[in-house]
């Protein structure tokens, strides 16, 4: 049994915390929680019947606690995940995993030196659509890759971010590429491959925030393919898709749904039988209330630290595409390509205004 503490018991938590306090992830317990909130501790705490703590020291002296789970602002990271590692735990991070690309290296040399994993939350590539997306582009079903895109089209009115005073700003947050965003671009890179330069726009639309709530960029790939990425929190009155374009010149998919989960096209110059299985039983993700990316991501890790497998997104997966996240922000603000890697420079991820 891998027993788990949840560090920060906020909006994120309650996904969190049903699947591991409601016994849904085979060989995994939630024993523990911590907010410096009290009531919000209070609360998760005795839903589950588990122990709250105001303190994240007092959490991380408990020797029944194997792996932490970091549900804090994205600009805590780094400094909770650390103080987790060090302690001996296995360390599970919200996305972005960090804000700066120096604390991104900094969380993965403390998991290396501390000898525990470090998994960055990137569910939605346990999504079934996606998996069996990316078993066709493993079997080189797509061909020469041609366009990717990615549209994130979701409502965050000004009530969401003044939920948290941390909420939209750049010292912990980031903007809706940081924040909503984070999946998609994770999933663009993860099908298309190495990024070698970015051009991005952005603007605050309908928001009273420091960062953007919408942004446009263009991107080209290592193998030669172009991608699209467009992202707002600026949809009214409600969310509208989440989605992922795939267009090879030996096929096409498209994987929309409010986050990825729902297969819209699926269509290829040599068809198989078993495309029509594809669309008939893995078009849609099963049903489950919190999503079953979540679900078989918490399967995978208890795994991996059960069996000290290696992670599906670990450190350097997670860095990866933070660096592709900074990248768009340093063309937002030279108005610039940039090209990867790079050294940021007027990134204002991480920095207090």
């Amino acid at each position: 049994m891998i027993r788990f503490g949840l560090l920060g018991c906020g909006r994120i938590a309650k996904r969190h915390s049903e699947l591991l306090g409601g016994n849904h992830i085979a060989g995994a317990r939630l024993v523990a929680v911590c907010d410096s909130q009290r009531a919000r501790a209070d609360a998760l705490a005795a839903k589950f019947g588990v122990p709250a703590h105001n303190h994240l020291n007092d959490m991380l002296a408990r020797e029944d606690i194997d792996v932490v789970v970091v549900l804090t602002p994205s600009g805590l990271h780094p400094k909770h995940a650390i103080a987790s590692a060090r302690a001996g735990k296995h360390v599970v991070v919200e996305k972005p995993m960090a804000l700066r690309l120096q604390d991104a290296d900094d969380m993965i040399r403390a998991c290396d030196e501390a000898g525990v994993k470090l998994f960055v939350v990137k569910q939605n590539r346990f999504n079934v659509p996606i998996v069996k997306a990316r078993e066709t582009l493993e079997a080189n079903r797509f061909g020469k890759l041609v366009l990717g895109s990615v549209r994130v089209r979701w409502c965050r009115d000004q009530a969401y971010y003044d939920q948290d005073p941390w909420r939209g700003t750049w010292a912990y947050d980031g903007g809706v590429l940081t924040n909503q965003a984070s999946h998609h671009v994770d999933m663009l890179e993860w099908f298309f491959g190495d990024v070698v330069s970015v051009h991005a726009r952005s603007t605050t639309a309908l928001v009273n925030i420091e960062t953007e709530d919408t942004a446009v960029a263009t991107l080209k790939f290592r193998n030669g393919a172009l991608g699209i990425i467009e992202a707002t929190t600026a949809v009214r009155p409600s969310d509208l898709e989440g989605s992922l374009s795939i267009l090879g010149e030996k096929g096409t998919v498209e994987v929309g749904g409010f986050a990825m989960n729902q297969i819209r096209h699926w269509r290829f110059v040599d068809e198989l039988p078993s495309d029509r299985e594809v669309i008939e039983k893995f078009s849609v993700n099963p049903p489950n209330v919190y999503g079953f990316g979540h679900q078989a991501y918490y399967q995978h890790v208890v795994e991996c630290v059960s069996d000290r497998g290696a992670a599906l997104v670990d450190g350097l997966q997670g860095r990866k595409s933070l660096e592709l996240i900074s990248a768009l922000y340093e063309s937002i603000e030279t108005g610039q390509e940039v090209f990867l890697r790079f050294v940021p420079r007027r990134v204002r991820l991480g920095l207090a205004s």
